[in-house]
């Protein structure tokens, strides 16, 4: 019997979109007053999965979280775009904002760290059918001077920039400059990666899960050696860690207890 291989193809009825805006919302829910459960950055591509109303049910290329998007909030694509630039590694922002000049009425989309630059060229960008002119001169590479970028940058339920961010986006933001796709959520972003055995053996870069009393895992930061962590609490911060956890000096006390350490790098 003989196998036979069946080409993939984009079919003609699915969708396809691009975010050309600065940050947009995902929710829980087709509505604005739902939660927001991450943001899509300038320049990410998604599938349409559904329409409701004047929403869209979309998952996004980068890291396959899903949600529903605003019809406002995006630029459509057709399937080969979305092709090329899903095959394609990314080009991103290192800086907390890159000032984009859109072409035909010369207005300015501020983009925050980690967005997609597509089909950069000679310092254009082409979001659908719209060009912008970008400069990312300032662009920091190392994993420490990006990591150290977003201290004090509040934290945000869903967010993923210097503006607003939560634990494990901070952790997909810093990786992904360094070349790792992460999932979006903490629990899942534990799955990835290899086992680090003991504490003392964690160098920059690893991650560090910590998990609640039922023993989910529901955070996550970035080692900077073995006794020292950056994450997302509050605000993006450093602090102590040791076998028990975090220990908060504000606080007085441990507030996340410590329960895998892995590696990417």
């Amino acid at each position: 019997m003989h196998q036979v291989c069946v080409p993939f193809f984009y079919f003609s009825d699915m969708e396809y979109g691009i975010a050309n805006l600065a940050i947009a919302p995902l929710r829980a829910q087709p509505k604005h007053a739902a939660e927001q459960v991450s943001q899509l950055l300038f320049g990410e591509t998604f599938e349409i999965m559904e329409r409701f109303e004047n929403w869209l049910r979309v998952i996004n290329a980068f890291d396959g979280y899903e949600g529903w998007l605003n019809e406002l909030q995006y630029a459509s694509i057709d399937a080969e775009t979305y092709q090329k630039l899903s095959q394609n590694k990314p080009v991103t922002t290192r800086t907390f904002a890159t000032a984009a000049l859109k072409e035909g009425d010369s207005s300015i989309i501020y983009l925050p760290f980690g967005s997609t630059l597509p089909f950069l060229n000679n310092g254009k960008i082409t979001a659908g059918n719209e060009t912008f002119t970008v400069d990312t001169q300032g662009n920091v590479d190392t994993l420490l001077e990006i990591a150290y970028s977003f201290i004090n940058s509040p934290y945000l339920w869903g967010g993923r920039t210097h503006f607003g961010i939560d634990c494990s986006g901070f952790a997909q933001a810093v990786m992904r400059t360094q070349g790792v796709s992460l999932r979006r959520d903490a629990w899942q972003q534990a799955e990835q990666g290899e086992v680090v055995d003991f504490l003392q053996n964690a160098t920059l870069g690893d991650l560090a899960f910590f998990d609640n009393d039922e023993g989910r895992i529901t955070h996550v930061g970035i080692m900077l050696n073995n006794e020292m962590i950056i994450h997302a609490s509050g605000k993006v911060k450093i602090n102590q860690i040791d076998g028990q956890g975090i220990y908060a000096p504000e606080q007085k006390k441990y507030t996340h207890k410590l329960r895998i350490i892995k590696r990417y790098l």
